[in-house]
C-alpha cells in the first residue's frame, strides 16, 4: 500500500482531560478559615496540574478522580474514497476522535495524518446569527465552513431548494422554528466540496422526510469518491452508507471490519441483548396499576434460556405478567426488531388462542413460538406490549431481551458449504418443484411445433 492511497492515518492517539474536583464543604468556622489561608497554594498546584500530563500513561487504570482518558491508543487507516462508520456507546470517544482529526483539539499523545482538504460537520448550525436573515446566514455559515463567496453564489439555489425554507429566506433566523433552522444549516453544510468529510450525528435532523433527504445526499457524497468518516447511533444509516465500521469502547478500538460484522459485535454488548430480564420488585416492573411485566425470556425448544439460537430450531418468547385489576380484554403482543431498528413482525396472543379473557388478577405466563428456518442470521430484539381493548397502553417497552440467530455446519450444511450467509430479514425454507425432460425429447417437440405438427 502506497502512502498516497491513505487519506487518514491515526497513530496511537490518546486524549486525556482533567476534570473539575468537587468543592470541599466544611462543618466548622475554624476549618473554613484554615482552608481559606491554604487556598492560594492549593489553587496554584491545581492550575499547574491542568497542563501537566507528562507523568501519566494511558495504561494506568484512571484511578485519579480528576483524570479522564477519552481516547486510549487509537490507531487506524482510511484509504482515499473509503466511507467508514464510527460507532460506540455514549462516552466511547467518537466525537473526541473527530475533533482531533479536525484539528479542533490536539491529542495528548500520538499523531494524526490527513491528506486532503477537510470539512467537519460536527455541530450543525454553528455560526448562525439569530438577527440575520436566512439568506445572510447562508453566506455567513458557508464562509465559516470554508466556502468562498463565488462558491456560495453558484450553489445558493441548490442550498435553498434543499432546505425548503425559500418562503422565509429574508426572515430573521430567530423567527424560524428549530426544524427550519437545522434544515437550512444542514443544507449549507451538505453542499461543501471537501476531499475528506467528517460527520458527527448530523443526520438526526428535521422530520422523517428530511432525514431521508439528508441520507440520500450523504450517499451521493460517498459515491463521488470522497473520503468520509461518519459517526452515528443510527444503525440503518451506518449500514446504508458505510461498507466498513470501527467500534470504539471506553476510548479504544474494540473492533474494525465489515459493517454487518461490527454491528453484530456492537449489539451483542447492548444491555438489552440479554436473553432474560426479571423484575423482582413490583414497583420497578414496567406497567401501571392494571398490569405489570414481571419477566421476559428467550427459550429453546427444550425450555432453556439462551441468547444464541440455532437457525433451524424453534425459539420461544416468554412473557410473565401480573394482572392487578380485572379486565374483560387485554391485548398481549410483542415486536421483533433487528439490529437496524426495523420491525420484522408483530405477534399477538389472539393469533391462535380463540378465547381470550376475562382477565382476573393473578400471575400469567404467555409463550409464543417462532418456527425454525424462519429468521435470518443476526442479532434480534423483542419489545413487549400490553394494551386494553380500548387502546389504553399498560406496557410499552423497547428491546427488553435479545438473542442471536446463527447457523453452523451441522445445522445448515448447504449454506455453510456453498453460500456463507443467506441475506434478508426472514429465511424461509420454501417448497420447490423441479421437472426434468431429456434434451432429445424437448428438441423433437419444438421442431414439431415449428412445422405445425402439434
Amino acid at each position: 500500500m502506497h502512502s498516497s492511497e491513505i487519506a487518514i492515518k491515526a497513530e496511537h492517539i490518546s486524549k486525556c482531560y482533567r476534570l473539575g474536583l468537587k468543592e470541599d464543604l466544611h462543618d466548622t468556622f475554624g476549618v473554613s478559615v484554615w482552608n481559606f489561608l491554604k487556598s492560594p497554594l492549593r489553587n496554584f498546584q491545581k492550575y499547574r496540574s491542568l497542563y501537566n500530563f507528562d507523568d501519566m500513561q494511558t495504561s494506568q487504570d484512571n484511578s485519579s478522580s480528576d483524570v479522564l482518558w477519552a481516547l486510549k491508543d487509537v490507531s487506524f487507516e482510511v484509504k482515499v474514497g473509503e466511507v467508514v462508520g464510527i460507532i460506540g456507546f455514549n462516552g466511547a470517544g467518537k466525537s473526541t476522535l473527530l475533533k482531533i482529526l479536525s484539528r479542533i483539539t490536539p491529542p495528548t499523545t500520538g499523531k494524526a495524518f490527513i491528506r486532503g482538504k477537510v470539512c467537519s460537520l460536527l455541530e450543525v448550525g454553528t455560526g448562525f446569527h439569530p438577527d440575520l436573515t436566512g439568506r445572510e446566514n447562508v453566506y455567513l455559515n458557508g464562509t465559516i465552513l470554508g466556502m468562498r463567496k463565488k462558491e456560495i453564489d453558484g450553489k445558493f439555489d441548490e442550498i435553498v431548494d434543499f432546505s425548503g425554507v425559500e418562503k422565509f429566506l429574508d426572515t430573521p433566523v430567530k423567527r424560524y422554528s428549530s426544524g427550519m433552522r437545522v434544515r437550512l444549516a444542514f443544507a449549507v453544510a451538505a453542499h461543501l466540496d471537501p476531499e475528506i468529510l467528517l460527520i458527527d450525528e448530523v443526520l438526526a435532523v428535521g422530520d422523517a422526510k428530511f432525514q431521508k433527504k439528508c441520507l440520500n445526499k450523504m450517499q451521493d457524497v460517498s459515491q463521488q469518491g470522497r473520503t468520509v468518516l461518519f459517526v452515528s447511533h443510527n444503525m440503518p444509516s451506518i449500514s446504508r452508507l458505510c461498507p466498513r465500521t470501527i467500534l470504539l469502547s471506553t476510548g479504544g478500538v474494540m473492533a474494525d471490519g465489515p459493517t454487518h460484522e461490527i454491528l453484530d459485535v456492537y449489539l451483542q454488548h447492548e444491555k438489552s441483548s440479554k436473553a432474560e430480564r426479571v423484575w423482582q420488585d413490583l414497583d420497578s416492573a414496567p406497567g401501571d396499576d392494571v398490569v405489570r411485566l414481571r419477566a421476559m425470556r428467550v427459550k429453546t425448544h427444550d425450555g432453556q434460556v439462551t441468547d444464541n439460537v440455532d437457525i433451524n430450531q424453534p425459539v420461544g418468547i416468554e412473557m410473565e405478567y401480573e394482572i392487578l385489576k380485572p379486565r374483560d380484554m387485554l391485548l398481549i403482543y410483542f415486536q421483533v426488531v433487528n439490529e437496524e431498528d426495523i420491525v420484522l413482525f408483530q405477534s399477538f396472543e389472539t393469533d391462535t388462542l380463540t378465547q381470550i379473557g376475562p382477565f382476573k388478577p393473578g400471575w400469567y405466563v404467555s409463550t409464543a413460538w417462532i418456527p425454525g428456518n424462519f429468521l435470518g442470521e443476526g442479532v434480534l430484539f423483542v419489545s413487549p406490549r400490553i394494551k386494553s381493548h380500548w387502546a389504553e397502553s399498560h406496557v410499552h417497552e423497547r428491546k427488553v431481551v435479545g438473542f442471536q440467530v446463527s447457523s453452523s455446519l451441522e445445522s445448515d450444511y448447504f449454506s455453510a458449504n456453498f453460500y456463507p450467509k443467506r441475506y434478508g430479514v426472514v429465511r424461509p425454507l420454501l417448497k420447490w418443484e423441479t421437472q426434468f425432460s431429456p434434451i432429445e425429447k424437448r428438441v423433437v417437440a419444438e421442431s414439431m411445433i415449428g412445422r405445425g405438427g402439434i
